[in-house]
């Protein structure tokens, strides 16, 4: 008899999901902890380690010379969660979330909806594009744009910069009825609509009852093109 848990899960970098796990792996997972080896890490591993953070970081610091105020940034984390979460969009599955670009006096600020350990307050974040974009916790990061006129990027980035200012809060229900409280990328959806005076229509994604918005609904958007993927190697 197969037996299903829903479990709900706090995404360290920033959202949360429902997700089915047959309760019958997890008893799996558990009793077979004895027969894990102990992870060794080697000076070599070390070594190869530094060199592939240093080699993101360059490539970090070259591509943000391309980047532009109201570009959409987004990264797929390297942990189990973020897997999770790229499963949810429905028709492409390569992020796991996404933000707002802002230069502001010469620096690179990524405005973006985050929950969990990492932003225990769990208000809309500001970071710089070299934490967000960091290769300790993620694999990748990709950078879009939308064709919109230039006073409407202009109105994105000022919305980003008033619910920052506003503390808006993490939604940790995913609800997209609430405009009180959003996820990553509900923040971006809801920050076009409004900057664009509720002129752009997105596609809705749903799992069952539960309708969203996915990172996949933000960059498969008709007037949004990809200017970069880089991926750390």
């Amino acid at each position: 008899m197969n037996i299903c848990r829903t479990c709900k899960i706090r995404w360290l970098s920033g959202c949360l999901i429902f997700l089915i796990i047959p309760l019958q792996l997890l008893q799996f997972s558990c009793n077979n902890n004895n027969n894990l080896q102990p992870l060794v890490v080697t000076k070599e591993d070390a070594a190869l380690q530094q060199a592939f953070i240093k080699r993101a970081f360059i490539t970090i610091a070259a591509v943000k010379k391309n980047i532009h105020s109201g570009d959409i940034i987004t990264r797929t984390g390297n942990d189990f969660t973020s897997e999770s979460l790229r499963s949810l969009n429905q028709r492409d599955q390569t992020y796991s979330h996404c933000g707002i670009a802002s230069i502001e006096n010469d620096s690179l600020f990524i405005y973006h909806a985050l929950g969990g350990e990492w932003n225990p307050d769990e208000k809309l974040k500001r970071d710089p594009f070299e934490n967000f974009a960091e290769p300790y916790s993620n694999r990748r990061i990709g950078i879009f744009e939308f064709d919109l006129p230039g006073r409407s990027k202009a109105l994105l980035v000022q919305v980003a910069k008033k619910q920052f200012t506003n503390g808006l809060p993490f939604d940790m229900d995913f609800d997209l009825r609430t405009d009180d409280r959003m996820y990553c990328a509900e923040f971006i959806y809801k920050s076009l609509l409004e900057a664009s005076s509720n002129e752009m229509a997105f596609n809705k994604s749903r799992i069952g009852q539960f309708i969203f918005i996915g990172v996949d609904d933000i960059i498969l958007h008709p007037l949004c093109k990809k200017r970069a993927l880089l991926v750390y190697k």
